[in-house]
C-alpha cells in the first residue's frame, strides 16, 4: 500500500505544500502539479459538481507520482469519506465542522475498528487490488497513512477548536477563511479584529493539542505570511485562480506590445 508523505512530514512538526482543484477535472491535473513541486493535490467535491466517479478518477490518476490525493468531502457524513477513501484518497477533509461531535464522526468513518468505524472492503482501489497482505496489517497501515482535516468556518467552530483538535484521529484544523469571516458577519475582513481572534483560537488550540493549521493561500506571498503565522499545511492556489491569472497576465504582456 502507498503510504502518505504529507502525514509523516506533518507528524515530524515539518510543512508541506500543495494545491487546491476544483474546476479542471482532467487526467492530467494531478501531474500537472506534482511536476510543478506540489506534495498533495486537495480534490473538492463540496463546491464542485465532481460525482463520485469523477474523483475516483482524479484519484487514480495520481499513480505513479509524487504527490498524493486528498479529497474535500461535501459534508461530515460516513458514505462519503468511507467512500473516497475506498477510492484511495490519501486525506479527508471535511467543511463546517463546529463541534467535537462533528469531529469524532469524521475521525471515526476514517479509520477501521477498533478505532473507528469504517467498513471492510479489500482488494480495491485503496489497496491497490492486491489479496497478498494480512488484513489486519492493511488496516494498521491504511490508518497510519489517512491524513483527517477538520475545517473551522465558523464561529461556532472557533470556539471550540481546542475540543475538536482534541478529538483522537483528527490531524489537523484548516481554517476556510472565506466562510468564518462570512459566518462572523465581515465577509473579507481578514484583519478585522474577530477575525483574528477567531484564527488564534485556532491556532491556539492546535499548539496546545500537537495538531497542524491549515489553509488555502492564493498566492506566494500570502503563503509567506500563513507560514511565518505558524501554518505547516498549505495548498497553494486555486486551479481556476492559478489559471485566471496566469491567461491575465499573459494577455496583459501581449496586449502591451501592440500598437
Amino acid at each position: 500500500m502507498r503510504d502518505n508523505p504529507v502525514r509523516q512530514k506533518l507528524l515530524r512538526g515539518e510543512r508541506s505544500l500543495g494545491t487546491m482543484a476544483m474546476e479542471f477535472s482532467t487526467t492530467g491535473i494531478a501531474r500537472l502539479a506534482d511536476a510543478a513541486g506540489a506534495e498533495f493535490i486537495l480534490y473538492d467535491m463540496e463546491h464542485t459538481a465532481w460525482s463520485m466517479e469523477t474523483v475516483r478518477t482524479l484519484i487514480a490518476t495520481c499513480g505513479g507520482i509524487e504527490a498524493v490525493p486528498f479529497v474535500r468531502i461535501p459534508a461530515t457524513e460516513y458514505h462519503f469519506a468511507a467512500r473516497v477513501l475506498d477510492a484511495g484518497a490519501l486525506g479527508v477533509m471535511a467543511p463546517m465542522v463546529n463541534d467535537a461531535e462533528q469531529a469524532r464522526r469524521l475521525a471515526d468513518s476514517c479509520h477501521y475498528p477498533p478505532v473507528g468505524r469504517r467498513g471492510a472492503g479489500f482488494g480495491l482501489s485503496h489497496d491497490d487490488y492486491r489479496m497478498d497482505q494480512d488484513v489486519a496489517q492493511k488496516m494498521r497501515l491504511a490508518d497510519e497513512r489517512t491524513l483527517v482535516i477538520a475545517q473551522i468556518e465558523s464561529g461556532e467552530g472557533a470556539r471550540n477548536a481546542r475540543q475538536i483538535a482534541a478529538v483522537d484521529g483528527i490531524d489537523v484544523l484548516w481554517i476556510g477563511h472565506f466562510d468564518l469571516a462570512n459566518f462572523l458577519g465581515i465577509p473579507t475582513q481578514f484583519d478585522h479584529p474577530d477575525y483574528r481572534r477567531a484564527e488564534d483560537a485556532v491556532r491556539d488550540a492546535c499548539v496546545a493539542e500537537g495538531k497542524t493549521l491549515a489553509r488555502l493561500a492564493a498566492t506566494a506571498e500570502e503563503a509567506e505570511v500563513l507560514l511565518d503565522a505558524g501554518y505547516r499545511l498549505l495548498a497553494v492556489g486555486l486551479d481556476v485562480d492559478i489559471y485566471r491569472r496566469g491567461l491575465a497576465r499573459e494577455l496583459t504582456q501581449v496586449r502591451s506590445h501592440l500598437p
